[in-house]
């Protein structure tokens, strides 16, 4: 492993979100009992304006594909859906190349609520970027977080997607399906794919929930806590603003690798039955 890489650091290595004059409150029991019924929780204050700027000009720079530590990423798509009009960068790993965002799995304001959520210690699975540039960001098509994650279990899973510019309808904020977190998983999609492509996998009572998915406009520093099965997605870009965002997926402490195969690119195996541990999978601990 090269010795820039910042998954040997299991502790925050600036103060960036370790001196905040707001303290992190908890979730009131309104708010679990929304997460419960709906599946996703909005709007939680995760970062301050400061915190946003700094990721910006991270984000910057690691989309770049000749930055120098580009070889760490588990996996990079500067354009997933391969086509021009419609961009989605993404790209996961940012967590090792970059000092904010690997400090941001240490933010309190997002590990109190985790924490409450999944109802224990949370340990970092792995971390995402997401980029829709103006008038030409693709969409991402509808799917649950976990038909991807099905190499690992039981399924304790927990989505945090922090935006990182307004998200609104017109730049393609995510739109989430209300109480689809009681649904069977759903195939695996493309997800850079079309979002038409879930129908063909709803049964009746399904498509009716389906047909009113919920926008989810946030402000930049906000964030959305969502279950793994939570039908989820977006439309493309066509504002004259960017769409930027930062995801941290979490799991409780004790969930365990179902593969003997390596459960993110370019790192050895967790054997089958053992649980998830070690320097790509931190205890996160305020």
């Amino acid at each position: 492993m090269s010795a820039n890489d910042l998954s040997r650091k299991h502790r925050p290595l600036t103060d960036l979100f370790q001196a905040d004059a707001q303290p992190a409150l908890p979730l009131t029991d309104d708010q679990l009992h929304s997460y419960d019924r709906n599946g996703y929780l909005k709007s939680v204050p995760i970062l301050n304006p400061n915190q946003v700027g700094v990721l910006r000009e991270e984000l910057d720079k690691l989309s770049d594909p000749h930055h120098p530590c580009s070889h760490l990423w588990y996996e990079y798509h500067l354009n997933e859906s391969g086509d021009d009009s419609a961009i989605l960068f993404h790209a996961l790993g940012a967590w090792r190349i970059s000092a904010a965002f690997h400090d941001a799995l240490w933010n309190p304001h997002f590990l109190l609520p985790a924490s409450q959520i999944l109802g224990g210690r949370v340990r970092f699975w792995h971390d995402q970027v997401f980029c829709k540039p103006a008038r030409c960001g693709g969409s991402v098509a509808w799917h649950q977080d976990y038909s991807y994650w099905t190499r690992t279990g039981p399924m304790n899973h927990l989505t945090c997607w922090i935006a990182l510019d307004d998200c609104d309808k017109e730049n393609g904020c995510l739109h989430y399906v209300p109480g689809s977190h009681r649904w069977s998983l759903l195939p695996m999609p493309q997800i850079a794919g079309s979002l038409d492509a879930i129908s063909g996998n709803l049964n009746q009572e399904q498509r009716d929930q389906f047909r009113q998915p919920m926008p989810i406009e946030i402000a930049a520093g906000e964030a959305c806590f969502h279950h793994p099965l939570t039908l989820h997605g977006s439309e493309g870009n066509r504002s004259d603003r960017p769409r930027r965002a930062m995801v941290i997926n979490v799991i409780l402490d004790g969930t365990q690798s179902l593969s003997d195969e390596p459960l993110l690119e370019g790192i050895d195996p967790i054997p089958r039955g053992a649980p998830l541990s070690g320097q790509f999978f931190p205890l996160l601990e305020i």
